[in-house]
């Protein structure tokens, strides 16, 4: 599975980005997935995750309210909607993929993703 993020840039405070990430293959509708994000100095951390379906998500509570995770089977693509955007949302943020647990609760744990993507850089200025 490959995976391929989209939509990082440069905005001002209280902005709203929206992020996107491409999968490759025919078994994407079977996966679970998520977003992390990793600032300089700092160690990666869950953002949101979606089930396989789309009905069920998870937030990190710096997130909750303000950023939406969704699912787009039939086009292979997940998105990050992130509003309200402060400064310390900068970051790259990186697209993942669970393959193995789908039945399972979503995972905040990035051990538990089997793929990821590169990273898109996102830039709050005050």
């Amino acid at each position: 599975v490959q995976l391929q993020a989209f939509g990082g840039g440069l905005v001002q405070a209280g902005s709203s980005l929206r992020l996107s990430c491409l999968a490759s293959g025919d078994m994407f509708s079977s996966y679970n997935a998520g977003w992390f994000r990793q600032a300089p100095g700092e160690e990666r951390e869950f953002v949101a995750a979606i089930n396989w379906r789309g009905g069920r998500v998870l937030y990190a509570d710096s997130v909750k309210g303000r950023f939406r995770i969704s699912k787009d089977n039939a086009k292979n693509t997940f998105f990050l909607e992130m509003n309200s955007l402060r400064p310390d949302d900068t970051a790259a943020y990186y697209c993942a993929v669970e393959t193995r647990n789908r039945m399972g609760p979503l995972s905040m744990r990035s051990a538990a993703y089997d793929y990821w993507g590169q990273g898109t850089q996102v830039t709050v200025s005050s």
